[in-house]
């Protein structure tokens, strides 16, 4: 199922990136892009490393992770943008882009999550952001491919066979 209307693709929607200026997602056109929510202060946030991973080790093929930091879960990326890049960088070595602070539910609901929520998981699940970390992948026609819930570790098996098969 394909969320976006008239197949539009959910990289034409327009977002800042994290230290200003347009995180230009329509750049990303001819990607498959892993689109994830991310925090900084979450059980789950040691999946930073698996995501940088998963970037070093497809990027030349046409991948790319993008973080969305959201504050929604419990107040856990409250940091401002600096706050939240130095933390990626340092605590992790993240490389990948990041998009600014989002909502990814409620009224004010970012449009990239308008655009991806209606995508069901392997399980059949639609509908609401259940927490941080929850991953969405964009094939290189900006559909989306697959959604995978937020304890899936990014190296699990499923989650590279998405991305091996969005590359192939």
């Amino acid at each position: 199922m394909t969320t976006t209307e008239n197949n539009g693709s959910v990289l034409d929607v327009e977002i800042g990136a994290l230290q200003g200026g347009s995180a230009g997602l329509p750049g990303y056109g001819g990607k498959a892009v892993l689109i994830v929510n991310v925090a900084s202060k979450c059980g789950l946030t040691p999946q930073y490393n698996g995501l940088e991973k998963l970037q070093e080790r497809y990027a030349a093929q046409g991948f790319t992770v993008l973080g969305v930091p959201c504050n929604q879960f419990m107040g856990q990326e409250p940091g401002s943008a600096e706050e939240i890049a130095e933390f990626c960088s340092a605590t992790y070595g993240v490389t990948f882009p990041m998009t600014e602070k989002v909502e990814v539910n409620g009224e004010g609901r970012h449009p990239l999550y308008d655009g991806l929520v209606g995508f069901a998981d392997a399980e059949g699940y639609t509908g609401d952001i259940r927490w941080n970390f929850e991953k969405f992948l964009v094939g290189r026609d900006g559909q989306v491919l697959a959604r995978f819930a937020p304890p899936t570790e990014p190296e699990s098996a499923e989650v590279v066979a998405a991305v091996e098969a969005a590359l192939a």
